[in-house]
């Protein structure tokens, strides 16, 4: 019997079996994994190649259909969309309080670390893919001002100068030039109007505008040109797409040549003791929190449940890879709890 009739044969005998639906879905999630151990290392591939290296779809029963996972639950990939919208709309006002009761504040230095691990330069140009409420962006900003006031004060350092007339012109003028000659920018991209609303108000309040914009896209399609991007960060947002295999093509499309990619994510612990104390506290205490202070249990029972089905750290260095980047690394923080993954456009 031919290797292709003997698959038919057993997805006929497994799908008569209502008991064993389940194994066939567990199967058929493998074989994405193993298809990408037999695709070539170049760069280039074809449509089918991109579904399989997706690591996230599976075929439903219905011929043809395909479905993926939201949280724990298999659902058909035309809903899943939807599904995170209305998650990220209904936790959007609470989304910030949150992300500090969640983590104990730790979210921030994590946040921070990405910040450094970027290091942006004066000029740079940032995409903040589901940038959500705009902390990563507002971190770049202020990141790169910082540099810029470094920076005049080397030059100030530098100038010989008889008066501090003189000091205080030439001062105004580098700064001036500087800032003609280094225009940073970042763009805040989400899917999600609402979150994006409550991020502008933020970065309103905290007189934070200039440099800032605030654009509705997904992170599938991104509404930009080829190649005009320094730097393109996405922060605790990749695990809620549907197909992230896209998403990173999308990435390495609009990159500049020369240009960085990070994700902040997270990931899989690598302590057996710290893992079971995660999980415990994942499970029994987030959905709890968000019931609490945000009136909502199910939404956070989705996070903590879409986190556990995230590629783990080899998985997803594999698949920056295969999109396209080089120099793919990632190192973990709080013992992979989260994970920084960094690669280049070349």
């Amino acid at each position: 019997m031919s290797p292709s009739r003997r698959k038919v044969v057993t997805v006929t005998f497994i799908q008569s079996s209502g008991n064993m639906a389940a194994s066939v879905r567990l199967l058929v999630r493998r074989v994405p994994r193993t298809h990408r151990n037999l695709i070539s290392t170049g760069r280039l591939k074809t449509s089918s190649d991109s579904e399989s290296l997706s690591g996230c779809r599976v075929f439903s029963h219905a011929a043809g259909e395909k479905s993926t996972h939201f949280g724990f639950e298999t659902v058909p990939e035309a809903e899943k969309a939807k599904k995170v919208y209305q998650v990220f709309e209904s936790v959007a006002h609470n989304y910030d309080v949150m992300n500090d009761a969640m983590s104990l504040g730790v979210h921030r230095l994590w946040k921070d670390t990405l910040l450094h691990v970027m290091h942006p330069q004066p000029g740079a140009k940032l995409l903040d893919v589901a940038g959500g409420t705009g902390d990563i962006s507002l971190r770049f900003l202020d990141y790169v001002r910082s540099q810029q006031g470094r920076r005049r004060r080397q030059v100030v350092r530098s100038m010989q100068t008889p008066s501090w007339q003189e000091i205080s012109e030439k001062y105004s003028s580098a700064a001036e030039e500087g800032e003609e000659q280094r225009e940073s920018c970042a763009v805040v991209c989400d899917i999600n109007k609402e979150m994006l609303k409550v991020g502008k108000q933020k970065a309103e309040s905290m007189g934070l505008t200039a440099g800032l914009s605030w654009v509705t896209g997904d992170a599938e399609e991104l509404p930009f040109a080829d190649d005009h991007f320094d730097v393109y960060s996405v922060a605790f947002g990749i695990r809620n797409v549907t197909h992230i295999d896209q998403a990173l093509q999308e990435a390495w499309r609009v990159l500049k040549p020369g240009g960085r990619f990070l994700c902040l994510e997270f990931s899989k612990v690598t302590n057996p003791v710290l893992a079971r104390l995660y999980d415990a506290y994942s499970f029994q205490m987030i959905p709890v929190l968000g019931e609490v202070i945000a009136g909502d249990w199910r939404s956070y029972q989705y996070l903590v449940e879409s986190i556990r089905k995230f590629p783990n750290q080899e998985e997803f260095k594999g698949m920056i890879e295969e999109a396209g980047f080089y120099h793919v690394k990632y190192h973990n923080l709080t013992g992979g709890v989260v994970a920084i993954h960094s690669g280049f456009k070349l």
